[in-house]
């Protein structure tokens, strides 16, 4: 096979269709930009509509604008907007809160299902490797309910579906290794042995194809500060199927999910439908900047929506593996993540026989920006170099000078600076 070659990619990128969707973002030309799968980029319309909401809806409007600009919808109509990106009907889907907050609030009703549907059912089964923060909540809701954490390896969560399974909690994208989960197939499965399915879509929504009704999912949550490019610390989502929404209310029974919250009653009566898993006030700003983000995916509907975006993504990380087997094999670098584009979200990841946390800093100090994951070092786990792949703004140039600049950093022995092993907070 003809080793790839940048005018290549030149080629690629003049036939992309998607091409035109990068003018949406505020990119620096002299960085390329591989972790929005941590933050995604920064939206051109953001900063003005923030900037409007703060000096015209605020500070013209003042209190009106709850009524005049409609601030009270937005957890339903940034909602509505996302639930198309994810197969969810219209009114299904609420933004509100955090990630954390949201996965104690369903993981609360689906436990409460469980105690009425099946009282036996004693045990919340999880990976060993879902993200750190859906732990901790499983492990605290476990504990107040007088339950079970179970967690397996990556993969084996099926095998452990017996009858004593009460909820089977699974990110559909490992944040780690990248790998995809089938949803319908494992949703179907774990119904079959009883149990009820939670969905994190933090690596997913707005990355792959979602289809949480079409799967006869249970709950889910997703963040809105990766692919969704809601900005740092964006709120969050949370949907339910709804065969579920109203059997059970969620633990958190703030004002804005009441039925009434402007009648003032002092007891609690949950709203009909998604609003009960609404919370406190909504934060106006944040919202504001996540629907500008949320926009920039759904521009892409013209194209072919989420299908196109992932036939991109693919052929971009697809070109990435190429590269990284081509330019790299003189160096210990191992792909991890799923060669097989079916199994693979919109990641890949790494591991380097050496320090990947310096090999990590010295590459961002070239300009190309990924991130680092240490591993458990109790258990032997590896440390990942991870590249997420946003197809919204990534190009196949991108890609290759973005191999080119890790090969440079590995040849000429960069990483081993002593300035790179040094650990910000934030690694």
């Amino acid at each position: 096979m003809t080793k790839f070659q940048r005018p290549d990619c030149v080629s690629l990128d003049a036939a992309d269709a998607l091409a035109a969707l990068r003018e949406q973002f505020s990119l620096p030309n002299d960085v390329i930009y591989l972790d929005g799968n941590s933050l995604g980029a920064l939206p051109k319309s953001t900063a003005a509509r923030v900037q409007a909401v703060v000096t015209e809806e605020w500070g013209r409007g003042l209190i009106r604008s709850w009524n005049t600009a409609g601030w009270i919808d937005l957890p339903s109509r940034v909602g509505n907007k996302i639930a198309r990106l994810v197969g969810a009907a219209p009114d299904e889907l609420v933004v509100t809160d955090s990630t954390s907050i949201n996965l104690y609030k369903v993981l609360s009703a689906a436990l409460a299902i469980a105690r009425v549907d099946s009282p036996q059912r004693r045990i919340i089964v999880s990976e060993r490797e879902n993200f750190p923060t859906d732990l901790y909540m499983a492990q605290s809701l476990a504990a107040q309910h007088g339950m079970q954490l179970e967690l397996v390896e990556q993969g084996q969560a099926l095998s452990r579906l017996h009858d004593d399974v009460a909820v089977l909690l699974l990110t559909q994208v490992n944040y780690r290794s990248g790998v995809l989960y089938d949803m319908a197939a494992v949703t179907a499965a774990a119904h079959a042995a009883g149990a009820l399915t939670i969905w994190d879509l933090a690596h997913s929504a707005g990355a792959v194809p979602v289809d949480l009704g079409g799967a006869q999912a249970d709950f889910a949550i997703g963040c809105g500060y990766k692919y969704l490019n809601g900005g740092p610390g964006a709120p969050a989502f949370v949907w339910a199927h709804a065969r579920h929404v109203n059997r059970v209310e969620q633990p958190l029974s703030g004002w804005h999910g009441h039925a009434a919250p402007f009648a003032f009653t002092p007891d609690y009566q949950p709203a009909p439908g998604m609003a009960r898993y609404l919370c406190g006030t909504p934060t106006l700003l944040s919202l504001a900047a996540l629907e500008c983000g949320v926009d920039t995916v759904l521009a892409a509907e013209p194209f072919g929506g989420m299908q196109a975006l992932r036939r991109k993504s693919l052929a971009l990380s697809d070109l990435f593996i190429r590269l990284v087997h081509e330019q790299l094999s003189a160096h210990p670098i191992t792909v991890v993540t799923p060669i097989d584009a079916a199994r693979r979200g919109s990641q890949v990841s790494l591991t380097f026989d050496g320090d990947g946390y310096a090999v990590m800093q010295a590459l961002i100090a070239r300009g190309v920006i990924g991130d680092f994951r240490a591993g458990d070092k109790t258990r032997g786990d590896a440390d990942l170099l991870r590249f997420g792949f946003t197809p919204l703004y990534l190009r196949h140039i991108d890609v290759f000078d973005a191999v080119q600049t890790l090969r440079d950093v590995l040849d000429s022995g960069l990483w081993r600076e002593a300035r790179f092993a040094r650990k910000g907070a934030v690694t």
